[in-house]
Formats: C-alpha cells, structure tokens, sequence
C-alpha cells in the first residue's frame, strides 16, 4: 500500500504532467473535489500535490480563490527566460565540471532517445524524450540545490511554451533538421567538454523560446 508521501508524490507528478501537457489550462482553478475524483486520491494529496508545484511556481494560490493553473503572459515568458539563461547555464557548466563518464553515457543515451522519436512538439513522446534530453544535461551538476532550482525554471519554460507559438515573421525559426543539428551540437559540446560550446548552444535554444508569443485563445 503507498504511503501518504507516495500518494502525494505520485499525484503531483499527474497534475504537473496535466499542466504541462496543457490539460489543464493557464488560469483554470484547480479545485480539491475534482480534482480527487480525477486522480483517485484524497483531498489533503491533492492539497499537499498543490503545495509542491505552488513552490515550483506551476500552480498560483490567493486567499478565497484558492489554486489555480499559473497565468502565462509575454512578460512572464521573458522574465523566466531571462531567469533561465542565466541559471541553468551555470548548472551546465557546473555538470560539464562535475559529470563523469557515467554522466557522459547517460546523455548520449538520452539524445539518442531524443533524435529517434518521431518529431512532433505537440506530442507527448517527443515532448518527454525532449524533456529527459535536458534533464540529463544538467544530471552532472553536483549541487542539488542549483541544479532543482535550473529543473524548476525549466518545467515553467515548458508551460509557457505550450501555450506559445513562433512568430510568422521570425527570421531565425528552426526547422526539424535545425533543432535536431542545434540539439546535437549543444550534447556533442557536453560530452567533449566545451563549456563555452554548451553555454552558447543553451543560450541560444532559450533566446528562440523568448521570441515566441504567447497565445492562449485558439488552443
């Protein structure tokens, strides 16, 4: 039988999937009853589920509104990129730094994983063999702390990419065999152990997600 923190566990790694997979819309309130019902759990593992992601900064609460889905908006797309840019590229030169050969073969695995999953952002295969290729990437880095916090800022990247789309008239819109080539440079530099590489290839990929537009009507 799970325990209470297994349960809980278990329930935000659903909710946050439902989040993310856009099942769950910015601004939809997400409210105990239903939500109990949808998982099978009790109140107080979804109240607890929500407490999680409220600090992971997916989930919002305000007093007599209770928690709802965390609103996107332009502005707070460019700010967790700008917050991401800078973070997350430290965690990768810290796994650079710190990751072995052991490291080394996991991202391999992982980017092979990525490049043979039929290519479909809206799918979500590709989403999580996308998702696993990053986390892997910064796997390496010794502190917990830094690389949960870069983990953290990632997953809300990943909302606001959901519910954005890229410009028609972005010069530098990447096709698949651009991102496919961007995705292999930046692992290629990890394993090699080229720091600067890496950073540029990261720095990069987060420069494109800042350029998309928020759009929520038509999804």
């Amino acid at each position: 039988m799970n325990s209470p923190a297994t349960r809980s566990a278990n329930t935000q790694a659903l909710i946050r999937s439902d989040i993310l997979g856009g099942r769950l819309r910015p601004g939809e309130r997400l409210k105990f009853p239903q939500l109990s019902e949808r998982y099978g759990v009790s109140t107080g593992a979804v109240r607890e589920a929500l407490l999680r992601l409220s600090a992971l900064r997916l989930v919002t609460s305000e007093p007599h509104l209770g928690f709802q889905v965390r609103a996107v908006t332009q502005e707070g797309l460019a700010q967790v990129c700008d917050a991401r840019a800078e973070l997350e590229s430290l965690a990768l030169r810290r796994a650079i730094a710190d990751g072995g050969l052991g490291w080394q073969s996991q991202l391999i695995a992982a980017h092979h994983t990525f490049r043979h999953t039929p290519y479909d952002p809206e799918s979500q295969e590709w989403l999580d063999a996308h998702t696993e290729l990053h986390h892997v990437l910064l796997a390496g880095c010794a502190n917990p702390l830094l690389r949960e916090a870069a983990e953290a800022l990632r997953d809300e990247a990943e909302l606001y990419r959901r519910w954005a789309r890229p410009a028609a008239d972005d010069p530098e819109l990447p096709d698949r065999e651009g991102m496919a080539a961007a995705h292999q440079a930046l692992v290629t530099a990890a394993v090699e152990g080229d720091a600067d590489a890496a950073e540029a290839g990261l720095r990069e990929m987060i420069a494109f997600t800042a350029r998309l537009e928020v759009v929520l009507e038509d999804r």
